[in-house]
């Protein structure tokens, strides 16, 4: 099975794109329309992307991003049961992030992408240290978000995208760096729908 995803399924662009990328590249980009959608089925999608991902970015020197897959498996299976049970047992809604909340992201991004920055320059063979970091750093924040029903988590997502596009074209994972083109995209609907769907909530309480 790893023989397969790691050969060739064809040239892009001068460059081998694998079957992992493929694979990748498909079920990336579902399940990010499915989060815009808010349905469940992006969760176990995602982990499906994700598996095929620790494979990718390991082979591509991408440590940091190889390690967050299986971060995101766990965060995936925690999102996936707060999205199903809700708060207090009723619909989860989306919500906006508090004062209090964008402290203590700025001050766990901050920490954590020096950390991660030193780590990698310091006990692997990542080429790019810091720009691995702020990204891994930038997705984890935007998980978190994302499980939380927090409509900023797009805003994370949009950012940690402006840095993957550039950078996948760098390692020459060209399938995958536009397919983060089209996720950009899908973050700018995703952004426009969750919002929607806040303000929604917010009139529909109002109401109530």
């Amino acid at each position: 099975m790893l023989t397969f995803l790691n050969s060739t399924a064809f040239t892009a662009f001068g460059a081998p794109t694998t079957w992992a990328e493929v694979i990748g590249f498909v079920t990336g980009a579902w399940c990010v329309y499915l989060v815009g959608r808010q349905s469940l089925w992006n969760w176990p999608i995602g982990i499906a992307n994700n598996l095929v991902w620790i494979l990718l970015f390991a082979t591509a020197g991408l440590y940091a991003d190889s390690g967050l897959q299986v971060v995101y498996i766990a965060l995936a299976l925690w999102g996936w049961s707060n999205w199903t049970r809700g708060r207090d047992g009723g619909a989860l809604h989306v919500t906006g992030t508090s004062g209090g909340q964008w402290a203590m992201l700025a001050a766990v991004g901050i920490a954590g992408t020096a950390a991660l920055t030193i780590l990698l320059d310091t006990a692997t063979s990542s080429t790019v240290p810091f720009w691995d970091a702020v990204t891994t750093v930038l997705s984890l924040l935007a998980t978190w978000g994302q499980a939380k029903k927090k409509w900023e988590s797009w805003l994370l997502w949009i950012a940690a995208d402006l840095i993957y596009i550039p950078l996948y074209f760098h390692k020459g994972l060209t399938l995958t760096a536009l397919l983060y083109i089209g996720f950009l995209l899908l973050c700018i609907r995703g952004l426009v729908a969750w919002r929607r769907s806040r303000v929604a909530a917010t009139d529909y309480a109002a109401v109530a």
